[in-house]
Order: C-alpha cells, then sequence, then structure tokens
C-alpha cells in the first residue's frame, strides 16, 4: 500500500507535538516537510519548539518558517494553555537544528506543482501559510488531494462563544481555504473534546520508556494542570486527530455539511457556521467529525510512540 504523503503544518505547542510524533513515525504516512506559522505563539517561538521537538526525537524533517501574522486582524495568542514558550513544561538540551532557509509558502507552492495531486495537507494552527499559498499560486488548489485539519467547531468555541482558536486566529485564512473546493476533513472541538489524556493516559504513555513516552509525558502533564482552569479533568490532544484519521478513519465518525467562516468581525467572528441539518441547501463542503473510537485511538498512539527508540 502507498503511503500518504503529507505536509504537516503547525504551530507547535502540546498537542502539536504529539501530532508531529505520529506524522513523523506512523509506517502509513510519508511526511515530507514540516511548515511552522504563528499561533499558539508568535512564530520565533513556534519555529523554536518545532526544531526542538525535531532534533529531540531525530525527526530527518525538513521544517519551514512561514507566516508571522494574519492575513488581516490583529494577532492572538494561547499562553493561557500553553505558557510562555507555547510549550512550557518539556526541557530541551541546547538546540543546534536549523529550519531550511525557504519560507514556508514558497515551498508548499513549489512542492505541490511539482506533485502529482498525492498530497495532503494537515494543518494543525491557523490557515494563513495554506491560504497565502492559494492566493499567491492558484494552481496549486486542484494539487491538494485533501486537507485534515484540527480547527472549528459545530457547537460552541474555546477563545470565544462562538469560535475556536485555530481559525479566530486567522477567519480571512480560513474562509480561503474552506472556499477553496479542496477536500476538507475537520476535526472540531466537538471531536477533540471527546479525547482527553488523563492521568491513566500518561502514565500508560510513560510506561512504554523511551523518549517518545516521556515526552508524551511532559507535555500532557503540563497541559493536564492548565485545562483545569477550564474545569477539565483531563488534557484534550486536539491536533493528533487530524493525523489519526488518515491513517485509521474507520476510528472515526463523520458528518458532510457545508461549512463557511463568519467575517462580520461582530461576537461570532471566526465561527465555522455549520450547516448540520443541510437547511441551506449549499453543497457540503467539509466532512466533520463527531465521534470517536477511543480504546482504538490511544491503541494507535500508543502503537506509533512504541517506534521510537
Amino acid at each position: 500500500m502507498d503511503r500518504i504523503k503529507m505536509i504537516l503544518d503547525c504551530d507547535t505547542g502540546h498537542d502539536d507535538a504529539i501530532a508531529l510524533l505520529l506524522a513523523a513515525a506512523h509506517p502509513k504516512i510519508d511526511l515530507l516537510g514540516i511548515t511552522v506559522v504563528a499561533g499558539n505563539q508568535v512564530l520565533d517561538r513556534t519555529l523554536e519548539n518545532t526544531l526542538n521537538v525535531c532534533q529531540h526525537m531525530e525527526i530527518d524533517v525538513p521544517v519551514y518558517a512561514g507566516c508571522g501574522c494574519p492575513l488581516v486582524r490583529d494577532q492572538v495568542a494561547a499562553e493561557d494553555i500553553h505558557g510562555k514558550s507555547g510549550l512550557d513544561g518539556p526541557v530541551f538540551p541546547e538546540r543546534v537544528r536549523e529550519a531550511e532557509k525557504e519560507h514556508a509558502v514558497h515551498y508548499l507552492i513549489r512542492t505541490l506543482l511539482a506533485s502529482d495531486g498525492d498530497i495532503t495537507l494537515v494543518p494543525t494552527a491557523p490557515l494563513t501559510n495554506i491560504a497565502m499559498a492559494m492566493r499567491l499560486e492558484p494552481a496549486i488548489v486542484p494539487k491538494i488531494r485533501q486537507i485534515s485539519l484540527m480547527g472549528g467547531a459545530v457547537g460552541l468555541g474555546n477563545i470565544t462563544p462562538a469560535a475556536e482558536f485555530n481559525i479566530f486566529a486567522d477567519p480571512e485564512a480560513a474562509h480561503i481555504v474552506f472556499t477553496s473546493g479542496v477536500p476538507i476533513v475537520m476535526m472540531g472541538l466537538d471531536l477533540t473534546n471527546q479525547v482527553l489524556a488523563d492521568m491513566e493516559v500518561i502514565e500508560r504513555m510513560e510506561a512504554i520508556g523511551n523518549r517518545a513516552g516521556k515526552l508524551f509525558g511532559d507535555i500532557m502533564r503540563f497541559t493536564f494542570n492548565t485545562q483545569k482552569l477550564n474545569g477539565l479533568s483531563a488534557g484534550p490532544v486536539h491536533d493528533v486527530t487530524a493525523v489519526a484519521y488518515l491513517v485509521a478513519p474507520e476510528l472515526f465518525t463523520t458528518r458532510s455539511m457545508h461549512v463557511e467562516i463568519d467575517l462580520t468581525h461582530g461576537p461570532c467572528y471566526g465561527r465555522t457556521v455549520c450547516d448540520a441539518n443541510c437547511r441551506t441547501g449549499r453543497k457540503a463542503n467539509v466532512m466533520a467529525g463527531s465521534g470517536v473510537d477511543l480504546s482504538g485511538f490511544w491503541n494507535l498512539v500508543e502503537e506509533t510512540l512504541r517506534r521510537y527508540r
């Protein structure tokens, strides 16, 4: 079976780091490159976090720095969840790994144009890099096999009552991507809030006994504590679902629907407006995650982490 050619687009915080571990080690995935964007923290910090994870885990995949600010709106960050570094908790050795010189947007354009239309994009961050690439070179759009993203919500938001963070951080970019015509799988909060790493899960991954298990523990013990402030007894691993869906879609329940992005700059700015009941008659453009086999999901995570030394 052919491996899935993937580019991971991230703003490496806690759950992005775990998604990166899965994408780099799962045998069904051919991780071509990692593009980084501002989101959970400013670009310098999300890039630093990405390079630290890749160096620490000996992930030999090129990393490209991308856009440092949203297309239109003022920049927002998630310091309350991810800390000042964007990845507080783990301690990494001195970094020697460097990013590639090419800008992430140019890398996306170059790589997609040269492809056979067989590359899947997995954004676990604001969609700035991908939207910018689509605007600069529209010819890449039909070259994208599909987009499996973490973002949005059919129901309530988490950064505002209406909006999920990744979409709220750059709604205009999300609008470009959601109206592009590329097949989209949306792992939104309705799905990702079901995937909680409680202390039992954390200890299970730590018991693997390798660097990946320890890093999972260091990451999720920090997230476990910050999520207590939100009234949760465990930490969601939102971004991991966008990778897991590609290698094990049978673990997920999805619903086809039309989704548009609210750009009105009112209280619903950045909301993914989901026509789950087909009231508008508009053609579906998204498969939205709604359910997950948790036992199978955590088995997948553990099996993949065990592939590291």
